[in-house]
């Protein structure tokens, strides 16, 4: 079966049903999320202390809901939506890094990942869009650590090099592969079927 789906005439307007479920996606990410910051915390050490830069790897774990989100509701927005109702809940639960900080690492993201749906006009919805969409989010995440971090002179730093091939090599495995098969697997349920993505995965499959 062929990964790629390019809808024709898209239907650019939000419906309930659309929120609802950006949203319940955004929720069950921020759970995710506050528990990924948990558990990475003693590793991001090690790696760092190994590689500056390695701890990376990690970053795809908080950059899921903004693909996922895009390529089963399939309206404008609905990538950034998510990563900010991810990103708000998150900060609202309690981190490391305070409200502000994580508001902005959930918008600068967020809108990467949109890009990757925009320049296509919201009408090519594939695997390698939505690796596309993972991997901007990677660069964008990378590029607010980069600058807010003071590192722009330094790029083997924590935050160098070696930081943007590991986190954007993250955003496009977990955030973009990952996120393209657990659509199709939810699809598949019919638990999408009021979503032309939903729709058109369960007519491939029969």
């Amino acid at each position: 079966m062929s990964a790629s789906t390019i809808e024709a005439k898209p239907i650019l307007k939000w419906r309930v049903v659309d929120i609802a479920v950006a949203s319940v996606i955004g929720v069950a990410s921020a759970l995710i999320y506050w528990a990924v910051a948990l558990l990475t915390s003693a590793p991001w050490s090690v790696l760092e202390a190994a590689i500056p830069g390695l701890a990376g790897i990690f970053n795809g774990l908080w950059l899921f809901a903004a693909p996922l989100a895009a390529v089963i509701v399939r309206k404008p927005g609905a990538a950034l939506y998510a990563e900010v109702v991810a990103g708000v809940l998150e900060a609202l639960m309690g981190n490391m890094w305070g409200g502000v900080e994580t508001f902005l690492i959930a918008v600068v993201p967020g809108l990467a990942a949109e890009i990757a749906f925009a320049v296509f006009a919201y009408r090519k919805w594939n695997l390698p869009v939505t690796v596309l969409s993972g991997a901007l989010a990677g660069v964008a995440c990378w590029g607010y650590s980069f600058f807010t971090h003071l590192q722009a002179i330094d790029l083997a730093g924590s935050y160098g090099i070696v930081y943007l091939l590991t986190t954007v090599a993250s955003g496009a495995l977990i955030a973009g592969v990952a996120m393209w098969y657990l659509y199709r697997a939810i699809a598949r349920t019919g638990a999408l079927d009021q979503f032309a993505s939903g729709r058109e995965m369960r007519r491939k499959a029969n």
